[in-house]
């Protein structure tokens, strides 16, 4: 069973929470139910980089020899694009990232996934974030993540860093 899904990102599509009810969280839509074949699976951050390339290959070995299923995750980005409209303030859109899409045929051609089975669930949001509730959501037995190189992991920190200190399951690391 090799497939692929695309859900819709965790910030699209939520409804404003009434601020009456006792339950904000009740006020949201429900995401959808998640494939019970990938309960206690592995959870990969993937975004098409070398180091999730290398998570990915770990992550594949570790379902395959677990005999679980593979939840590639990605976090879509979101884009803040200043808008000038004459001598107003600068407006902020979000541009979704259509990257998803071109992951998901590349992995749906790939041969080295024809070992386990495997859905991509996309996201939108804080990557930590985003993985820790895919992991919740389907009960994970760990993440895997790639780790970060370059300027940009050193000032805000690593996303393996940051996952490691608040996960709630296991996170591995792969340089």
């Amino acid at each position: 069973m090799a497939g692929h899904e695309f859900f819709e990102p965790a910030d699209r599509k939520r409804s404003v929470a009434d601020p009456t009810a006792a339950d904000p969280l009740a006020a949201e839509e429900p995401r959808h139910a998640c494939d019970p074949a990938f309960k206690h699976g592995v959870v990969v951050g993937f975004d098409g980089s070398t180091s999730s390339e290398r998570a990915l290959a770990y992550a594949i070995g570790m379902a395959h020899r677990s005999g679980s299923g593979l939840i590639i995750v990605h976090v879509a980005n979101r884009l803040p694009t200043t808008v000038w409209a004459g001598c107003e303030p600068p407006v902020f859109v979000d541009v979704p990232d259509h990257r998803t899409e071109v992951l998901g045929l590349e992995l749906a051609c790939a041969d080295y996934l024809a070992e386990v089975p495997w859905i991509l669930v996309e996201r939108g949001g804080d990557i930590c974030h985003e993985l820790e509730e895919v992991g919740r959501e389907y009960e994970a037995d760990a993440i895997v993540v790639g780790s970060t190189h370059g300027i940009v992991g050193r000032i805000f920190g690593s996303v393996a860093g940051r996952l490691a200190k608040r996960a709630k399951r296991p996170v591995v690391v792969i340089p």
